[in-house]
């Protein structure tokens, strides 16, 4: 049972795709980075960390060693709002 509720904002899906396309050797990681990410947020392999500068206030999570999603980690209502998905350099 999901402990969060994963929301896709139509510009995060947008960006999805295109990663998608782009990568399509990383569909089955990322589709398992966010069942886990519902699951537990935690969970130490999605290496769940704030964002400092220009991006505070935002998180991150590792799909793989050079590929992140970032988004808004709400605790209290239990929510996570995708941001980006991407390299390292285009998330951040």
């Amino acid at each position: 049972m999901a402990a969060f509720t994963i929301i896709y904002p139509e510009s995060y899906i947008r960006r999805a795709r295109r990663f998608l396309k782009k990568h399509p050797d990383l569909t089955r990681q990322y589709q398992k980075t966010l069942e886990l990410l519902e699951i537990n947020p935690f969970h130490p392999s999605l290496r769940l960390h704030p964002l400092k500068g220009r991006l505070a206030g935002l998180h991150a999570v590792s799909i793989s060693v050079s590929y992140r999603i970032t988004l808004e980690f709400i605790i209290q209502e239990k929510e996570i709002i995708l941001v980006h998905v991407g390299s390292h350099e285009e998330v951040y």
